[in-house]
């Protein structure tokens, strides 16, 4: 008996389609089970059969089988790329029919054709555009948990701005929400539904622009700051900010993922031979939106670099501003690269690891001390040289009329000068190292507790 399935890839993705229960086989033998999916809707493909006759038979396969979406991961991709997955008619689109024939246990390519279920003339088409919607979606979904994680509502953010573009943004997420929902239902986008959401797009834009210019402001305010305390404090203000806004940046991205999905079911529901270029077209422009927030949160990430850098750099001068600013600076820095990462940004950098300010004032204690006990010698010998000086200048006369002779005061005053120094080195150097010590043994309790 032969169990066949269909493997269709767009690079970022693969549709499996056949019976569930070989779908399912197919996926444990090849690990894919352990990936999120997301179940098919193959009625779509009836849009795209052409003509009445194949329409009857592409129902009746609709009936026999099932489809399942996942999203391709290193591991996943090179699983399926020994079945040998063949380029298609339709761009960037590839496709092969496995199955186990017999006992053969292994799962082996048996056909390159298409089945009848795929040979409509937007079949294909049709499926990969279904397979990009998926991809939105299990992001959409991404976003929403992310939107939870960070505990971030972007209305009540937009609500605290007196701005105007923002103000007409509150409502817009409400509209197309519900245009998402009435899909699910209905199965398709009506033009009302999508005269609806159409409007949204321009408003969502804006926006997205408008949080954009926001997060640029704020790596350029503090680019602009040289002294360190201020550093800390517009660091500190950032990071709120930051959030806040990046917060605005996703909900924007989740709500034009949510237009476009909507969008290309009207396409496809009005004018399935324009779908291919539509599809092709709402791919480059997603492409470029996420370039352009890749760009002003990668100048974000080099400004908090720069921050820990200076922080770090002056962490023995500045021991109370210096940790706040590279605590902030990496905070920001987590919030940016958590934002990039659901996005699917590649971010190309580890998050800052700043310098302990008791790691830095370790490594330099020893100097310290070396320095000043150095110092200390040389003021004893300085000291001790300008007494020689004095008394082979001054010789000791007997001042008091007691017959003994006294020190001259000259001389004594030179001794007197040579000690001071010589205490006030050993002093500067008690006191150091005091510091230091009282900071680690405070570092130590705090790591005990």
């Amino acid at each position: 008996m032969s169990r066949d399935i269909e493997l269709i890839s767009d690079g970022d993705g693969l549709a499996v389609i056949g019976n569930s229960s070989d779908i399912e086989r197919f996926f444990l033998h090849t690990g894919l089970d352990q990936v999120p999916s997301r179940d098919l809707d193959l009625h779509k493909l009836w849009t795209a059969s052409g003509t009445a006759g194949t329409a009857l038979q592409v129902g009746a396969d609709v009936a026999a089988n099932s489809g399942r979406w996942v999203k391709l991961t290193a591991e996943s991709a090179e699983a399926v790329r020994k079945y040998g997955l063949m380029a298609t008619k339709t761009p960037g689109v590839s496709h092969a029919m496995i199955g186990q024939p017999g006992d053969i246990k292994q799962w082996l390519q048996i056909a390159q054709a298409p089945s009848v279920l795929l040979s409509g003339p937007f079949a294909l088409t049709a499926l990969s555009t279904m397979m990009q919607q998926q991809a939105m979606q299990q992001q959409m979904d991404e976003i929403v948990d992310y939107l939870e994680l960070i505990n971030e509502k972007v209305d009540d953010i937009l609500r605290g701005q007196k701005d105007a573009v923002l103000a007409d943004m509150i409502g817009v997420d409400l509209i197309v929400e519900d245009a998402l929902t009435v899909r699910d239902e209905v199965g398709r986008v009506s033009e009302t539904t999508w005269s609806k959401v159409q409007a949204t797009s321009q408003t969502i834009a804006r926006t997205q622009a408008y949080a954009l210019q926001e997060l640029d402001a704020i790596a350029e305010k503090l680019q602009k700051k040289a002294d360190l305390g201020e550093i800390a404090r517009a660091t500190k203000d950032a990071e709120p900010r930051v959030r806040e806004w990046l917060a605005v940046l996703a909900r924007t991205f989740q709500l034009e993922d949510g237009v476009s999905v909507l969008e290309l079911d009207r396409v496809l529901d009005s004018s399935p031979q324009e779908l291919e270029a539509h599809r092709v077209g709402l791919v480059k422009a997603r492409q470029n939106r996420l370039e352009r927030i890749a760009r002003s949160t990668a100048a974000l990430l080099a400004q908090m670099d720069e921050t820990v850098q200076k922080a770090n750099a002056k962490v023995l001068l500045n021991p109370f501003d210096s940790p706040a600013a590279v605590k902030s600076s990496n905070r920001v820095a987590v919030e940016v690269h958590n934002l990039r990462g659901r996005l699917g940004i590649e971010a190309g950098r580890e998050a800052a690891d700043a310098k302990r300010w008791s790691q830095a004032a370790g490594e330099a204690l020893d100097k310290v001390r070396v320095s000043t006990t150095e110092s200390a010698i040389a003021a004893n010998r300085l000291g001790a040289r300008t007494f020689d000086r004095a008394t082979g200048l001054f010789r000791a006369v007997d001042t008091d009329g007691d017959g003994v002779p006294d020190q001259p005061r000259a001389a004594a005053a030179v001794e007197q000068a040579g000690a001071a120094i010589k205490d006030a080195a050993a002093g500067v150097a008690g006191a150091v190292g005091g510091i230091f010590q009282r900071k680690r043994a405070e570092k130590q309790v705090a790591d005990t507790e």
